[in-house]
């Protein structure tokens, strides 16, 4: 059976140059794994650019603008101008699905290059040409450092930042149950290149707008306890953030609020569109039930533990229809039913 590792490097080593993206509204993975992997093809000749289709978020943009890593932004839609053929591949980390990536399948799955993705989410669509996925990784970040590893790619400064901020963001640094013994020994080693611990424990997690601060106070208002305290809600409308000044990467992690309580063992984050765009629900669990089962029913995925969906329909219908299924699951998980 082929190595997909080695198969990412084989294909990789050709190219002159190569398009990086990842999904839309990126954290701290898909942010740190794009950079790393620019990083690591630059010491080996090869040129990239990286392909960002929200804004780069204010609360990670020192992982770019630290050691110079460019980006084109896309926020309002991929430029017209835009020219696949300056590029000899393509190269998705932190997804593997369409609906993660708008408006480039339509250029993309046409295109007679390579296209690959590295990716840890167990919900992924058959499309590239080399599927490097890794379910039991904790973090994107870290099989594109076991990539770079196996490529003999030497570690720097800069390389070490961009995979520990990547693996650090999806382990809630370090205490999400997706923390395995080579993460920790992945940490250690990127410290023991110089990572200044304590800047970026402060960068992620004491930089926040006072306007968070105030969207999170919505939410938590909003907060509503179902199915026995086991399912925490909460939402966030157009008027939330009109109110408060926000905006939608502020709404990043607000959904672990809630788990903070001892007998919620799933939340549920439905967040109104600023636009005429669906409504997002989010959701994350303790471990007894599988949301990517849930999300999976309406056209979304992830993790067991944490995964998403989109929704065209109204906010009340949106939520009125994932809060019932939820517990319709939770009911079935109860009575020994919740097996994939």
């Amino acid at each position: 059976m082929p190595d997909p590792y080695q198969q990412v490097i084989d294909r990789l080593s050709p190219c002159k140059k190569v398009l990086i993206t990842t999904h839309v509204r990126p954290d701290g993975d898909a942010l740190g794994s794009c950079a790393a992997m620019h990083l690591g093809l630059r010491k080996v000749k090869i040129d990239s650019d990286i392909l960002l289709l929200s804004h780069l978020p204010r609360k990670y943009s020192f992982v770019f603008n630290d050691h110079g890593v460019p980006h084109i932004d896309a926020e309002q839609g991929i430029p017209p101008k835009f020219n696949l053929d300056h590029y000899d591949a393509f190269l998705v980390v932190d997804t593997g699905t369409w609906s993660q990536l708008p408006g480039l399948s339509e250029r993309v799955l046409a295109w007679p290059k390579p296209k690959l993705v590295i990716d840890h989410h167990l919900t992924q669509e058959d499309w590239a040409d080399v599927k490097l996925v890794d379910t039991s990784a904790a973090a994107a970040g870290e099989i594109v450092a076991e990539v770079l590893e196996r490529w003999n790619v030497p570690f720097d400064l800069a390389l070490a930042n961009a995979l520990y901020v990547a693996i650090v963001s999806d382990t809630g640094w370090f205490q999400f149950s997706n923390t395995r013994p080579q993460t920790l020994r992945l940490g250690a080693k990127l410290m023991e290149l110089g990572v200044d611990t304590d800047r970026i424990y402060q960068m992620l997690y004491q930089n926040e707008r006072a306007e968070r601060v105030a969207l999170q106070t919505r939410a938590q208002d909003s907060l509503e306890l179902l199915a026995d305290g086991r399912l925490a809600v909460m939402t966030i409308r157009k008027e939330d953030f009109h109110q408060t000044r926000a905006s939608v990467p502020d709404t990043e992690n607000l959904i672990n609020i809630p788990l903070q309580i001892a007998t919620v063992e799933v939340a549920i984050l439905v967040t109104e569109p600023l636009d005429n765009g669906p409504v997002r629900i989010s959701l994350r669990s303790k471990g007894q039930v599988d949301v990517a089962r849930l999300a999976e029913q309406f056209g979304g995925g992830g993790h067991a533990r944490a995964s998403g969906l989109k929704l065209s329909a109204s906010l009340t219908d949106a939520r009125d229809q994932v809060v019932a299924a939820m517990v319709e699951q939770m009911h079935t998980s109860r009575a020994g039913g919740n097996k994939r």
